[in-house]
């Protein structure tokens, strides 16, 4: 569950484009930038109006950005994506394509002569250049079925690009008498993931000979007739896959494992695939856990990566590693510290790598020297920064917090000093006013200091009496940082006039490993006792009406609702439990990524009985007494939507009045506009029926 925020669940919600050739397309785009709202306290319809900032990427010579911004239309219900660029040093945002569509996966040609992206032609999503002005807009592949990412070589002579390939036959291929049988037949594990069933199809890599002048149509199947992907499904991209500098090779990211080994182990690799001699090598064999990302340094004589140490452990602490091309010797430089490492981007000189991490409920961006393994922060604050590009004067960086969605930023690296270079969404903000947060660090039952998160409603009056929240962070071991959501947004449960109290409890990353790692195995242990302490020390505030407290979560945080609605002890009111675990027998032979319950639950239940399934919230219905709502989207196969059934069902069994709010046709989040604003409406409808 922990990739729920591993997953940019922007790019989720755009739809690909189509356009004409050598030129730009009509003016049938969409913003929100002019939009003029009544008040000043956010509304579920205005949280849905702010820009959604996509990728970025920095030009080769460091002094323009390119990136995509996104707008949902609400009556439409969709979302609009174009191109805009900045110059590093700051100024006025372009707009460079105003489409009907949307283009995605924005870049640049190794020559910086080009703006590159990913757009629709027909049906299928096809490689397109233009202009830095937006300007003759050209085709430049022409592939069968589309593709889904790609990468210029260096020396631009060829691209690499990744789509599906079937390699598994159908029912209908086995009974080609029968075609209009509607069916599946399957033999293994790993039929459906996340949100999609299995489609017969594996990602592959494909290498094409590159002119600009000619679609190219045809391409070498580097990875023929393996039934593997990379990148690996299902939320892995481009950055799983880059070129040697001197373009004679691939590295690439995959677990080639079997469909029910790969359901149980994290074990992937980088690969390297030798073009002219058309062989491939396993370069990180013996090493267990999540091998990935990799990336070349300036010079081209070091590869950096991230990497897991535990087989089977998704939570692991994400390492870096950086490979001596030359040698292949690797060496671990963050053996000495205890948090993840991420979002790796190298110094121009070579010899020094930026990268982000996750610290106290922040995001920073730290420096480390490969010549001595010295590792420092360069950024602190209430924010999340996570660094994506080094122009050799500044850094570039996505900003994000609980008060402001995404936006980039440029720091200075003299100074330090940071600014907003996009401003995407300063307009509607403006407009608005946001509650204050603050940072308290509360005693735990076992003597801990633990940062809780409190938000106040806007206009916050401290004579007044509020109803409160208990938020429950999912994961279980995703991070409690400065996020900004659709959905579980801070601001808007404040706007609503509640307290907000969200505690970074046991299980999170941020606070070292052994914080993090307590979780695995004691569910409804440790973690518990911290929601409750964070709870109990904050509603002793007067501001708190204690009889007026309510508890809400997504996926892990869902079963902390359920787990908490039968041994709260009367401190509720309501409860809302999304995507949450009923059943941990069940949910161990119905999730699809074995390794995480494996891991978690320390093995199946008829194997090793233990005390991680005694646990499970079913076994503490006959002690349910408080009003609960459940919500659950039908394509989640990460929780499957039969677990929210079941929590709902027994609630309304035992006369406890429930709710159930089901989405046919979302998953484990919910990203459609009209839905997102119905979860909303549906949401403080319930809050507010038990709670004001």
């Amino acid at each position: 569950m922990r990739k729920i925020y591993l997953i940019s669940i922007l790019t989720m919600m755009i739809a690909s484009a189509c356009s004409n050739s050598n030129k730009n397309t009509s003016q049938n785009s969409y913003n929100n930038r002019d939009i003029e709202v009544k008040s000043d306290i956010m509304t579920p319809e205005v949280l849905w109006s702010f820009g959604q900032l996509g990728n970025v990427a920095l030009s080769p010579n460091g002094k323009t950005l390119v990136y995509t911004v996104s707008y949902a239309n609400i009556e439409e219900n969709r979302s609009y994506s174009d191109i805009y660029v900045i110059p590093t040093k700051g100024g006025s945002p372009i707009q460079i394509t105003k489409t009907n569509y949307n283009e995605s996966q924005v870049g640049w040609r190794p020559d910086g002569k080009k703006i590159t992206f990913l757009a629709k032609n027909d049906d299928f999503t096809q490689l397109w250049e233009m202009n830095i002005d937006g300007t003759h807009r050209k085709q430049i592949s022409n592939i069968e079925g589309g593709i889904s990412g790609y990468k210029y070589s260096p020396d631009m002579t060829k691209v690499l690009f990744y789509k599906g390939v079937k390699l598994d036959e159908t029912p209908n291929d086995i009974h080609p008498d029968l075609p209009k049988a509607n069916a599946r037949i399957e033999t293994d594990l790993m039929y459906r993931h996340w949100d999609n069933w299995h489609n017969y199809e594996y990602n592959h890599i494909f290498i094409a000979d590159y002119n600009e002048n000619k679609p190219f149509v045809a391409a070498i199947d580097i990875m023929e007739n393996e039934k593997f992907h990379s990148p690996m499904q299902p939320f892995g991209g481009i950055e799983q896959i880059t070129w040697t500098p001197d373009s004679k090779g691939v590295i690439y990211t995959s677990k080639k494992l079997s469909r029910k080994e790969a359901a149980f182990s994290t074990n992937s690799d980088l690969y390297f695939y030798d073009i002219d001699d058309k062989t491939t090598i396993n370069l990180t064999e013996g090493m267990m856990g999540y091998d990935m990302n990799p990336l070349f340094s300036e010079d081209g004589k070091m590869l950096a990566f991230e990497s897991m140490e535990r087989d089977g452990y998704e939570a692991d602490k994400v390492r870096l590693m950086v490979m001596d091309w030359e040698q292949k010797k690797i060496v671990n430089y963050s053996e000495n510290f205890d948090h993840n490492v991420g979002n790796i981007v190298w110094d121009k000189n070579s010899r020094n790598i930026w990268f982000s991490s996750s610290v106290e409920g922040t995001e920073q961006i730290y420096l480390i020297s490969l010549e001595n393994g010295d590792i420092n922060k360069i950024t602190s604050g209430r924010h999340n920064l996570a660094v994506t590009h080094h122009t050799g004067e500044e850094l570039i960086a996505t900003h994000t917090s609980f008060n402001n969605p995404r936006e980039i930023y440029k720091i200075e690296l003299q100074s330090g000093e940071t600014s907003n270079l996009s401003h995407i969404n300063q307009p509607l903000l403006d407009q608005l006013t946001m509650g204050n947060v603050e940072e308290r660090w509360i005693t735990t039952t076992d003597n801990k200091q633990m940062l809780v998160w409190v938000i106040y409603p806007p206009h916050f009056d401290k004579n007044k009496k509020y109803p409160t929240l208990l938020y429950c962070q999912g994961g279980p071991q995703s991070t409690l940082d400065q996020f900004w959501s659709t959905r579980w947004n801070f601001q808007m449960m404040a706007a609503n006039d509640y307290i907000i109290v969200a505690p970074n409890r046991r299980g999170l990353p941020g606070f070292g490993t052994e914080w993090n790692e307590q979780i695995s195995g004691d569910y409804g242990g440790q973690n518990m006792k911290d929601y409750l302490s964070a709870i109990d020390a904050i509603s002793k505030e007067p501001f708190v009406d204690k009889d007026k407290l309510g508890a809400v979560g997504a996926s892990y945080g869902g079963f902390s609702v359920n787990w908490l609605a039968g041994n709260h002890e009367k401190r509720f009111k309501a409860f809302i439990s999304h995507c949450g675990i009923f059943n941990l027998d069940m949910m161990y032979t119905t999730t699809e990524e074995m390794f995480f319950v494996d891991w978690d639950l320390k093995g199946p239940y008829w194997e090793k009985p233990n005390k991680s399934y005694e646990y499970s919230p079913h076994r503490f219905v006959d002690k349910w007494d408080t009003p609960i709502m459940i919500i659950h989207g039908e394509k989640d196969f990460r929780i499957p939507y039969t677990q929210g059934m079941a929590a709902f069902n027994a609630a309304r069994m035992r006369d406890i009045p429930a709710k159930l709010l089901y989405y046919p046709e979302e998953n484990h989040w919910v990203l459609s506009p009209q839905n997102g604003i119905l979860w909303q409406r549906e949401f403080f409808d319930w809050l507010d029926k038990w709670l004001k």
